[in-house]
């Protein structure tokens, strides 16, 4: 697809570099000219100096023969003046970056006379990252297929474990209703098989219902559980939005924010929240708060160094579920090494939303992924098929299908229903199919066939 990005700040170049690497033809503006250079030349996409907001240089950079345009500038106002711009300039959908609560909550109202295909909010879909983390407290990694019926939940086995030392085969306590994914050990990520051997310390990736999960975990002897007690380190947008979603789950919440200000507009906005207006990197006053007896801490303060910093102290002195907030993505390299619980990175989060919904828009176009997370650190892809009346899987047996080696088919929805499949089940028009793999650039249900 021909895709125009305008703003070339962390979010703008975070998108640009999420399309580009799904193969979709760049182009991306701001008036900040070395801002364009350097991301243009990054990803090796045309780059235009100027505001994106205006009919000439959206012309320049091609807008009335773009699939989609992306407003990704700092300001809402000037992203949703750009979204309107480019669709009256032929572009043939927008997507605009909206970070303001009043804006997102009003939107709807007029999506329709903008011509806007979608919305995001960086800090808002960092905050339900974030929530879905809590709520399966000491989770590494959490993701929804099937409209949120079914979830991928990466965990590691501890010492002790009923788990530990056992095939997958004798795993099966629920009956078919959880299926173990991925296991990662050491460097090496495996799509293991029924004889597989679960050994302590690997990071294994469940499949089941929301609800199922906490079962499951609780007979394997893995301390998984909801956050009741939250503290937020932070009082910025991300904040104000979990805050809001906790709240509604009955969590107690604690926010602590060092601007006065921003604390009587949060005692307004929160009046179910506790906010204490401090240092978040005063380790006295975080011992007096409770830091040692909280369950869930996310540290989301402006200052990447500070997040990681107090993430690293907390980590020493609770057994907090810990989610650091990381926005530089070359500090990725350094928070592997530091065994942080979990790391978010608003930006990055937002690029794969949005690539997600262009996946979404290409299936008209021939393309039937649903859903796509890049798992294990790229290694390992989990994608979501809607199976269509054409495909050749229609109604075989799984176990007689041949499938591609390192891929399995993991869970079937239909009509309401999910299914972790065995080998009699069979594959059905209409079906949301999600299959794990290390192929890369499998873009139809059929691909999943071995050509042998």
């Amino acid at each position: 697809m021909d895709i125009v990005i305008v703003g070339c700040g962390k979010v703008g170049a975070s998108i640009a570099v999420e399309l580009n690497s799904a193969g979709h033809d760049i182009v991306v503006v701001d008036t900040n000219g070395s801002a364009v250079s350097r991301l243009a030349d990054s990803i090796d996409a045309m780059g235009v100096e100027g505001n994106g907001a205006t009919y000439e240089v959206l012309s320049e950079a091609g807008v009335s023969d773009a699939d989609l345009v992306v407003a990704a500038t700092a300001r809402d106002e000037v992203n949703l003046y750009t979204c309107l711009m480019a669709k009256a300039s032929g572009a043939k959908h927008t997507i605009a970056r909206v970070r303001s609560p009043e804006y997102t909550d009003d939107l709807f109202r007029v999506k329709d006379l903008l011509g806007l295909s979608m919305s995001i909010n960086p800090e808002l879909t960092a905050a339900v990252e974030i929530s879905r983390l809590l709520r399966f407290s000491g989770a590494i990694e959490i993701d929804a297929f099937s409209k949120g019926a079914i979830e991928l939940i990466k965990v590691e086995i501890p010492e002790g474990s009923s788990a530990c030392n056992r095939k997958l085969s004798d795993i099966d306590v629920l009956k078919g209703k959880v299926r173990i994914a991925t296991v990662e050990r050491g460097d090496e990520v495996y799509i293991p098989n029924g004889d597989f051997t679960i050994l302590q310390g690997d990071r294994v990736t469940v499949v089941t219902k929301p609800e199922t999960a906490i079962k499951f975990f609780k007979k394997m002897n893995i301390n998984i559980g909801k956050s009741k007690d939250v503290m937020i380190l932070g009082g910025g947008k991300i904040s104000y939005y979990l805050a809001q979603r906790l709240i509604k789950t009955g969590a107690n919440v604690k926010i602590i924010e060092q601007n006065a200000q921003r604390c009587e507009e949060l005692s307004q906005k929160l009046p179910d929240a506790m906010i204490i207006h401090g240092d978040c990197m005063d380790q006295a006053l975080l011992l007096s708060e409770g830091i040692t007896h909280v369950d869930g801490v996310a540290a989301l303060m402006d200052y990447d160094e500070e997040n990681i910093l107090i993430s690293l102290y907390i980590k020493g002195v609770s057994k907090a579920n810990i989610i650091t907030k990381v926005n530089n993505q070359y500090f990725d390299s350094i928070t592997d090494k530091l065994g942080l619980d979990c790391v978010i990175n608003p930006k990055k989060l937002t690029g794969e939303y949005i690539a997600r919904y262009i996946r979404a828009m290409q299936n008209s176009l021939g393309s039937n992924v649903e859903t796509l997370y890049r798992l294990n650190e790229n290694r390992i892809e989990a994608l979501e098929f809607r199976a269509k009346n054409s495909s050749k899987l229609i109604a075989v047996p799984i176990e007689k299908l041949n499938l591609k080696d390192n891929l399995q088919i993991i869970s079937i929805f239909r009509k309401g229903k999910i299914i972790l499949p065995t080998g009699k089940d069979a594959i059905m028009p209409d079906d949301l199919v999600v299959v794990i793999t290390k192929h890369k650039g499998l873009s139809d249900l059929d691909d999943i066939m071995s050509k042998r």
